[in-house]
């Protein structure tokens, strides 16, 4: 009879231990995935600054090249994408769009030297570029914070149960493949 109840006191203290780390590595994906998601807000806050920023930066643009109507759709397209994006990977794709279209602006801004000496356009340069500076900090933290996640919705014996518990992987932030290629410097045009 003793001999039974140890047996019980082991099955017990065993199912103890599997409930607890169960419970451990419940309570740690739901704070990795919190931080996932809190990173991503960072993303998201830099990414409607930058939105809210190049609508400015595209009037100021308009006034001087008009014929460049082109890139201005495309800036629109981008940022109706931005407003529009509902999930994680709809934003990462509309920033993308952003990045592109951004591209083309710039190359437009090279194309109009006079716009380099308006001091409200300077002035939004400037500031795009410190939210740039931003959101490339906010997307380094969110990527590393997702590789944590994804690495703990991965490992063994997490992964048995992460799933079971809706625990997905999340999604990195990629850079475009035009972000890519060698940007071509000019020096030619400012000798005119």
């Amino acid at each position: 009879m003793r001999g039974a109840w140890i047996g019980v006191a082991v099955v017990a203290l065993a199912l103890l231990a599997v409930g607890g780390c169960l419970v451990g590595n419940y309570n740690r994906l739901v704070t990795i995935r919190e931080s996932v998601n809190q990173s991503w807000a960072q993303v998201n806050n830099q990414l409607q600054r930058r939105n809210d920023l190049i609508g400015n930066l595209t009037e100021t643009v308009k006034g001087t090249a008009l014929q460049e109507q082109q890139v201005f759709g495309e800036i629109a397209r981008a940022r109706a994408a931005m407003a529009g994006a509902r999930t994680p990977e709809e934003q990462v794709k509309a920033a993308q769009m952003t990045d592109t279209a951004l591209g083309r602006l710039f190359v437009v801004v090279e194309n109009y030297p006079q716009l380099r000496s308006n001091e409200a356009f300077m002035q939004l340069m400037d500031e795009l570029a410190g939210t740039e500076n931003r959101l490339a900090t906010a997307r380094m933290r969110y990527n590393q914070d997702v590789q944590g996640y994804n690495v703990m919705v991965k490992r063994f014996p997490t992964s048995a149960f992460a799933s079971m518990f809706g625990f997905k992987e999340a999604p990195y932030y990629q850079i475009t493949e035009g972000a890519r290629a060698v940007p071509k410097v000019d020096f030619g045009t400012l000798r005119k």
